[in-house]
Parts: structure tokens; C-alpha cells; sequence
């Protein structure tokens, strides 16, 4: 074992312990994937991530995401806490004011300027779901749906969904029971559900089978509810809340340029030390 460079981040941020955590051990290399697997199931966060050497020559640096359960090809929080995380270590990028990782979706690139750290979103592709799904939706939530969800996939699969309003959505208790027979039928990793109030977004993802109940802040959830969205005509260059119902409050900012979608927010270190692995 070896003392590797660990930093515990707060994504969506700018007060700690009101955004979503993700670790991430600065020094990758030479970890097995096997180990780690482990240390993202130790951690028990939504998603631990190792930083690694680039193998393509444009990214500043190769990025591995775990779930407790698995990894993962993309994930939006921690692709924004292990930017922060580096930079906050005295990384230099290649270019000034931008980032490009390399994971499991290819290149996402990222802008830094002083009001966070952006991502542009990988493209994402849209599954139509079966009657059934709905309803094994509605019977977890408790409450009827504005339309048929569809799975959003933009590195992630989100089963998405719209309610009558920010305000009930935050009122459910749903029933994660249900909720995994649901994700289950639609091949997604989790349920997303959004509701609108006024100017403001209120977003909730549930992924009981990847083993994080309800997340605190999700920043591929809330790019599935982008793009959603704009297929639908919906509100652009908004401002997205997550997590009040368990002790969070996540701010993250969407924008739209041209085809490209952005999503951003501001990011607070709360641990730094090594970790042995």
C-alpha cells in the first residue's frame, strides 16, 4: 500500500455539508479495478472517482467514477468535484480557463471561470418506456405523472419524469421498492423526477439498485431534466434545485449555447488528507 492524495469534495456548493459529496483520490495509477470497487463501497458515498494518467493526448487527465455498486461511464457532481478537487491541488490544466476529461463517455470538456466549473454534456439518446413502467412510477411516488417518462441517456440512463409542481415534489415519500421494479423494467439506473415552480427547477433522483436511495444532488440527473426539456420546448438557461428534502440544497445552473448543453455549479473542499490503498 501507498499514502495516495484524497480529497472529500461538496458539489453544488459553496456552504459544506449542503451539496453532494463525492471522494476522490488524486492519485490513481496503479490502482486495480477491483480495488477500487472496494474503496468506492468503503467510502459509501454516491460516487468515489480516481484520477489517472490521459490516454488521449487532448485531456488534462483520465477520470474512473465507482457507484457503491459499479463504475460508471459518466456522472455530472463527480466530474465537477474531482475538477475542483485538482485544481484546488495546484493542478495546472493545458489551456487556460478549461479542462478536458477523459472517461468512459470520451472527451467532456469544462470551463472554469469565477462562478464554478461548467460541463458541457455528453449528446444524450431517449428510450420510450411501456405503460406499465408508468404506472409502477406513479404507485412509487404516490402521485400522477404530467406525461410518459422516457429514459434519458447521456452516460447514464435516467428514467425522467415531470409532476404537477416543485412543491409536491417535495412532498412525496416514495417507495424504493417500486422504484427498483421500475428502473429495473426501463434498463435505467435510477428514477429522476422534476417539478416546476416559478423560475426555479426542483429535481429529485432515487437509484436504490446502485446503491444510493436518494441523491443528494445529481448532476446527470439534472442533465437528463435538461435535455428533457428542451425536447419539450421547456424553460432554458434556468436554475435547478436538489436535495432540500434531505438536508441539502443544491444550486446548479443550466445553459444553453447553440446544441451544446452546460451544467455548473460552485464546489467547497471539506476533506483533505491520503488515503492507503
Amino acid at each position: 500500500m501507498q499514502q495516495r492524495r484524497f480529497r472529500q469534495v461538496d458539489v453544488f456548493t459553496a456552504e459544506p455539508y449542503k451539496g453532494n459529496p463525492v471522494a476522490v483520490v488524486l492519485d490513481g495509477d496503479g490502482l486495480e479495478t477491483a480495488q477500487m470497487q472496494a474503496i468506492a463501497r468503503w467510502t459509501n458515498l454516491s460516487e468515489t472517482t480516481f484520477v489517472c494518467s490521459p490516454e488521449h493526448p487532448d485531456a488534462d487527465y483520465r477520470l474512473r467514477i465507482f457507484n457503491p455498486a459499479n463504475e460508471m461511464r459518466f456522472a455530472g457532481h463527480p466530474t465537477i468535484g474531482s475538477a475542483h478537487a485538482m485544481l484546488s491541488s495546484g493542478f495546472i490544466p493545458k489551456r487556460d480557463g478549461a479542462l478536458v476529461q477523459e472517461c468512459g463517455v470520451g472527451l467532456v470538456q469544462m470551463r472554469i471561470d469565477d462562478t464554478g466549473i461548467r460541463i458541457a454534456l455528453p449528446r444524450a439518446q431517449f428510450k420510450t418506456v411501456d405503460k406499465e413502467t408508468r404506472a409502477l412510477v406513479e404507485e412509487a411516488l404516490g402521485a400522477s405523472l404530467v406525461e410518459d417518462p422516457v429514459v434519458v441517456d447521456l452516460g447514464v440512463a435516467w428514467l425522467t419524469g415531470q409532476v404537477a409542481s416543485g412543491e409536491l415534489l417535495r412532498s412525496l415519500r416514495p417507495d424504493m421498492n417500486r422504484i427498483g421494479m421500475a428502473t429495473t423494467r426501463a434498463v435505467a439506473s435510477g428514477l429522476n423526477i422534476f417539478g416546476l415552480d416559478e423560475a426555479t427547477v426542483e429535481v429529485r433522483s432515487f437509484a436504490p439498485t446502485e446503491g444510493t436511495p436518494e441523491d443528494p444532488v445529481c448532476g446527470s440527473g439534472n442533465g437528463a431534466v435538461a435535455y428533457y426539456l428542451r425536447e419539450r420546448r421547456g424553460p432554458v438557461d434556468y436554475r435547478a434545485r436538489q436535495g432540500r428534502c434531505i438536508g441539502s440544497d443544491g444550486q446548479i445552473e443550466i445553459t444553453y449555447e447553440n446544441d451544446v448543453i452546460w451544467l455548473g455549479g460552485l464546489a467547497v473542499n471539506c476533506i483533505e488528507g491520503y488515503i492507503s490503498a
